[in-house]
């Protein structure tokens, strides 16, 4: 009940504030919760170790895991502003690259699988999508909330992206790919304990296959699609050339190859953008239950 009254508040206050006011409270919040909750914290600067590897100091990634929880609080800001955003904040705000790869795939008549990640804003990414024109489906968690998760899914309904929940995914995702529309998955975090193991910033983990799966049995292709955060608070919308399944291969195979070959486009946006990669579980502890807990809206 808290955490829900904590977000109808917000709500209320990036709808009544000015955009620049919003981000300064949501920064100074971010900072609050950065101290105030170690095990994320660690989590965080763990996972930028691992991304930056030994080229940077302690105090250097200390400033950048402060970043990330700014950058978050950021993002929940824009959420909560869905209803704002129309085509006149697009044109203002939002500079879009490569949205003939949409186009280019959904030409095969065969669905498209639109890959993103916890980086930059991917729920406005879901939106942009939607009002240029692209038919999107976005599988969601379900927050054990019932009344946090309705708010969710009232916010996203905004932007015209149709959520489904994971608990119900299966037969929404093939209905929406049989009907040529873009079906959106996040694939760094699996919480379905059924992924497979992949190199991922030279380390093993566990990465979601729902995206390479539903690609080698339907033949749809693969659209890695991303929207990060510029310096000035507007963004930058940018789609990559489909990836398609190799012929000749059987199931297994092939969604090895797929899902490796997706973690490695998420690697190379989390590598450009890592201070945007919002991931507060320690990925690669792949024995850890904590890492698979799908306790926050991420």
């Amino acid at each position: 009940m808290i955490l829900y009254i904590l977000y109808r508040i917000g709500l209320f206050l990036t709808l009544t504030l000015p955009i620049r006011v919003s981000y300064a409270s949501a920064c100074v919040l971010a900072d609050i919760f950065y101290y105030g909750f170690p095990r994320d914290r660690r989590a965080v600067i763990n996972n930028l170790t691992t991304v930056i590897g030994p080229s940077a100091d302690d105090r250097t990634i200390a400033r950048m895991a402060k970043d990330v929880f700014r950058n978050f609080a950021k993002y929940l800001v824009d959420f909560f502003r869905s209803q704002k955003i129309d085509k006149d904040y697009l044109k203002r705000n939002v500079k879009i690259e490569g949205s003939g790869n949409i186009d280019d795939a959904l030409a095969m008549g065969k669905g498209v699988i639109a890959l993103s990640a916890h980086i930059g804003n991917w729920e406005l990414g879901a939106f942009v999508t939607a009002m240029i024109g692209y038919p999107i489906n976005a599988v969601v968690l379900t927050h054990k909330n019932k009344r946090i998760n309705d708010f969710f899914t009232r916010q996203r309904l905004m932007g015209n992206m149709k959520p489904i929940e994971m608990g119900a995914s299966l037969k929404s995702c093939y209905r929406a790919l049989g009907n040529n529309e873009l079906v959106a998955l996040l694939g760094d975090r699996d919480f379905t304990k059924n992924g497979i193991s992949v190199d991922f910033f030279g380390k093993k983990t566990i990465m979601p296959k729902g995206p390479a799966t539903f690609s080698y049995r339907l033949g749809s292709p693969i659209v890695p699609i991303f929207l990060v955060r510029e310096p000035d608070n507007t963004f930058r919308y940018f789609v990559e050339k489909p990836i398609m399944c190799a012929p000749g291969l059987d199931e297994e195979t092939t969604v090895k190859e797929l899902t490796t070959r997706c973690s490695s486009v998420i690697e190379a946006c989390v590598k450009k953008y890592p201070a945007q990669w919002f991931v507060f579980r320690n990925i690669w502890n792949i024995d850890d239950k904590e890492s698979l807990r799908p306790d926050t809206i991420i």
